[in-house]
């Protein structure tokens, strides 16, 4: 079986049907839990080979909203390393800290000019990838090129993203599970 094989069949078992409330309020009927893969070490390491392999060359960096896409930057980031092409990572927050330095971005600086993808478990509205890619834009000359998702719902995401100029692209789809 292959990798993307293998991940496919996990994600099968996470998925969910029927009417699911989602975190913004919105109504799905098609609900995928992320971490559940993401926090499984064998799903992690397919997450994360599949999700590079995506990646090398594409870009310098990758990050995204804290919490749902930090096993997946540090993964990649692993994976890149162990392929001797590592990448940056980062992680986003919604608000800056109110402690510490008090940063919206947290990881090794962003360069200006750096490509950077916007990475996360799954893509409904596009909205928190568009909002980690708006803290990359206002705080660094980092440029975002696009986004990375394990799922895409098929509910928006993709041409809210290409409205923004980014691209989006996923491991997955909705319609390969349905």
């Amino acid at each position: 079986m292959s990798d993307r094989e293998d991940l496919q069949a996990m994600l099968s078992e996470t998925i969910q049907t029927g009417a699911i409330t989602l975190a913004s309020g919105r109504t799905t009927d098609f609900y995928f839990d992320g971490r559940l893969v993401t926090l499984d070490p064998r799903g992690l390491s397919l997450v994360s080979r599949l999700s590079f392999e995506r990646l090398a060359g594409r870009c310098e960096a990758v990050g995204g909203p804290t919490s749902g896409a930090d096993p997946i930057v540090a993964g990649i980031g692993l994976a890149s390393h162990e392929a001797g092409s590592p990448l940056r990572t980062f992680f986003t927050r919604k608000e800056a800290k109110g402690h510490g330095m008090g940063r919206r971005i947290e990881g090794p600086p962003l360069n200006e000019g750096d490509r950077v993808f916007i990475v996360d478990d799954v893509a409904t509205s596009g909205g928190s990838l568009l909002q980690s890619a708006q803290v990359v834009a206002e705080e660094t000359g980092a440029r975002v090129v696009g986004a990375l998702v394990i799922v895409d719902r098929q509910e928006g995401a993709e041409e809210k993203l290409a409205e923004a100029g980014l691209i989006l692209e996923s491991l997955f789809r909705k319609a390969d599970f349905i």
